[in-house]
């Protein structure tokens, strides 16, 4: 009886997949990043492309901001079972691992940074569908001076 009112890992996967190739194809937009944490935020324009199957999604693209900054982003996530992992490249140089799971239309992973940023190695990246032709990457940090969780960066995607 029980195998009747669990989920399939094939519908599972399927469900993710169907999922993830929504979030495939080119992709621009604005946004905000802070440097550091105390510091104010910046406002950017970014450029993505990204890649989808059943179990992977990989974006590639670049941020700029006051004109003369240039950052490559990228982020490769592969869904195994009920999970995601995988690898972040941010602004700030460095591989980061990226884990998580998806709820609705949102893939909400932790960043286990390099190196220290902001006083630690971890902070909080959500990916999430926003209708049918949108997508919002936000960075969650916790501010080591105060202790609060800022936003850290924030961009705006829209389909091209």
């Amino acid at each position: 009886m029980a195998a009747l009112i669990l989920p399939s890992t094939s519908a599972s996967r399927a469900d993710e997949g169907a999922f993830l190739k929504t979030l495939g194809g080119n992709w621009a937009g604005t946004g905000t990043v802070r440097i550091r944490a105390h510091m104010s935020p910046m406002n950017i324009s970014c450029n993505f492309s990204s890649k989808a199957s059943d179990a992977a999604l990989s974006m590639e693209g670049v941020c700029r901001g006051m004109l003369l900054i240039s950052r490559s982003i990228d982020a490769k996530l592969r869904f195994t079972g009920s999970t995601y992992s995988g690898s972040y490249l941010g602004p700030r140089g460095g591989r980061a691992g990226l884990n998580g799971t998806r709820r609705g239309d949102a893939i909400n992973l932790t960043i286990r940074w390099a190196k220290e940023v902001n006083g630690d190695r971890s902070a909080d990246l959500t990916l999430r569908k926003v209708g049918t032709n949108g997508m919002q990457l936000k960075t969650i940090d916790v501010d080591p001076a105060s202790g609060k969780r800022i936003v850290t960066s924030e961009i705006n995607l829209k389909r091209k």
